[in-house]
């Protein structure tokens, strides 16, 4: 199976990001919180991903970019093993003062072990 990231993939409207939002809490990290609708709306045969990443939390346009770019990626790579439901990533801490490479590094290997959890 061929690993894509297509805009179908991906949530487009503020009802999907609030169904979500209102939805169960299925993974916490240091740095994100994971929750999805409780009541799966329309069967969209894939899952899909939304990213809530607050200027108040990276200050940086680089750095929110940077998580993102992470995020999608990993998401790319494991969505065919996730159940079909929607995926709200919420950044919900402060950011430290890391370098990109410290960051992308922290933000993958945070995202595998949410995503895993996800799973399960």
């Amino acid at each position: 199976m061929r690993a894509t990231f297509t805009p179908a993939a991906r949530l487009h409207r503020p009802s999907e990001y609030a169904a979500a939002l209102k939805g169960k809490r299925i993974a916490r990290g240091a740095l994100f919180v994971v929750t999805t609708p409780r009541n799966p709306v329309e069967e969209t045969g894939q899952a899909r991903l939304g990213l809530i990443i607050a200027k108040r939390f990276a200050a940086r346009a680089v750095t929110r970019n940077a998580i993102k770019r992470v995020i999608r990626e990993a998401f790319r790579l494991r969505r065919h093993n996730l159940p079909l439901r929607d995926y709200v990533f919420r950044l919900h801490s402060k950011v430290g003062p890391l370098t990109l490479t410290e960051l992308k590094k922290l933000v993958r290997a945070e995202t595998d072990l949410l995503l895993d959890k996800a799973r399960q």
